[in-house]
């Protein structure tokens, strides 16, 4: 499993968030009521789009698939001005993460993001950190494609 540990600073995301679960995964409700609206937000900082999670600081400690978390549809912004009606602000505070690309339908990522909590967190210098999980999803990613790629970053700290 390749990653690469980057250290980045905050980030001022826009977007639309949902409470959900894996029991009632609506991720593609949230995107569907995101992504007619995205080219509203003013000041974006690339076309990439950011899929957000935060966790609660005890959902993997006692995980099961109802275990509610927030799940954001953004964009990176410089600046929150203006931001469009119904949407939100997410400020992402800068830390060290894991970063993985992940290529494949999103069947398969179930069994990746597996991987990369079973096998490599426990065998690497580092430990989970409580803070936003997030994916961008940039050029190469294509919704339902075989050939779709996107970074999956995991908030990390050293042991």
């Amino acid at each position: 499993m390749i990653s690469r540990i980057e250290l980045i600073n905050e980030k001022k995301l826009v977007g639309k968030q949902m409470i959900m679960c894996y029991a009632d995964y609506r991720i593609g409700e949230l995107w569907a009521s995101f992504m007619p609206r995205r080219n509203e937000i003013q000041n974006k900082l690339s076309d990439e789009l950011i899929s957000l999670v935060v966790y609660s600081s005890t959902h993997f400690v006692d995980f099961k698939p109802t275990n509610e978390f927030e799940r954001w549809a953004t964009v990176e912004v410089e600046i929150f001005d203006n931001v469009p009606n119904e949407m939100e602000t997410y400020i992402l505070p800068g830390g060290l993460y894991a970063v993985f690309i992940y290529k494949g339908l999103s069947t398969g990522i179930s069994s990746f993001y597996q991987n990369i909590f079973n096998i490599w967190l426990p065998n690497s210098n580092y430990i989970l950190d409580d803070r936003a999980h997030f994916e961008v999803l940039g050029e190469k990613y294509k919704n339902n494609d075989p050939s779709s790629e996107e970074e999956i970053w995991i908030p990390i700290k050293a042991k």
